[in-house]
């Protein structure tokens, strides 16, 4: 809060409206607007409210005494300050040259990389808990797809993390720096809150195209079917006639044999 007065208002535009419009982006990229694929959806949610708060904190720049232990340095981005390179983002003010820059990108990836792995392991499995509870208080009820892998699924969210998400946030963290000084508060806070709702759109977006790409969520019931139903009208038509045809041929055979 010292180094960014503006933090605690962020990461609640980040959690209120953010996870929201990752919601509806993760839905819009989806047959049927993810309504058959709910199950999903409901796994992006978990996983997008642990990583949208882990992004904003591993972001933020930083005040006082360093953290202690490689493991807590590493994910605070602590190592950074030993290499000389931006502890927040590349865009971060300093005498940082390129190749200092470029080292924060690269330690983004990775360290981006980590949490998406351990968020993505804890949310699909909260997730999977959640659902055979219900499936335990409902034997009647199923789930509308085949739950992913909890390590594959975790690996996607790596990829999605270090790669999509590190470019967005650490270009959404310059955009910052250049408008903030220039703009009233109040101007700055709208323009931040539309801003950061694009961003969660398109990220919503990314991840499910990557689950898809990758095959890590596969589709199955009546999104498969309404998608393959799509994809075999043409198909579907040829043998209707080829069926008509045959039934008036076989239908005019009899009577010819009669006249004899």
């Amino acid at each position: 809060m010292a180094a960014d007065p503006e933090f605690a208002f962020k990461v609640g535009v980040e959690q209120v409206i953010g996870v929201g419009a990752a919601v509806s982006g993760d839905m819009l990229s989806r047959p049927n607007y993810g309504l058959d694929q709910l199950d999903f959806v409901f796994s992006t949610l978990i996983v997008g409210s642990l990583m949208n708060f882990a992004l904003m904190y591993l972001l933020a720049a930083t005040t006082g005494a360093p953290p202690t232990g490689l493991v807590t340095r590493f994910v605070t981005g602590d190592l950074l300050r030993s290499l000389g390179a931006p502890t927040g983002h590349i865009f971060e003010q300093g005498a940082y040259g390129l190749g200092a820059r470029l080292t924060t990108f690269v330690y983004k990836a990775a360290q981006f990389g980590f949490i998406g792995f351990g968020a993505g392991l804890a949310g699909t499995a909260m997730t999977q808990v959640l659902l055979a509870a219900r499936k335990a208080a409902d034997p009647t009820w199923s789930t509308q797809n085949e739950q992913p892998d909890v390590i594959k699924n975790a690996g996607c969210w790596a990829l999605h993390m270090s790669v999509s998400s590190n470019v967005r946030y650490q270009s959404l963290n310059g955009l910052d720096m250049v408008l903030a000084p220039r703009l009233p508060s109040n101007v700055f806070r709208v323009l931040a809150t539309t801003i950061r709702l694009a961003n969660n759109v398109v990220g919503g977006i990314s991840f499910s195209t990557i689950a898809r790409v990758t095959g890590v969520q596969k589709a199955s019931g009546a999104a498969a079917t309404s998608e393959g139903n799509g994809k075999g009208k043409g198909k579907g038509k040829a043998p209707g006639k080829g069926v008509k045809a045959a039934a008036k041929g076989k239908g005019k055979a009899p009577a010819a044999k009669g006249k004899k």
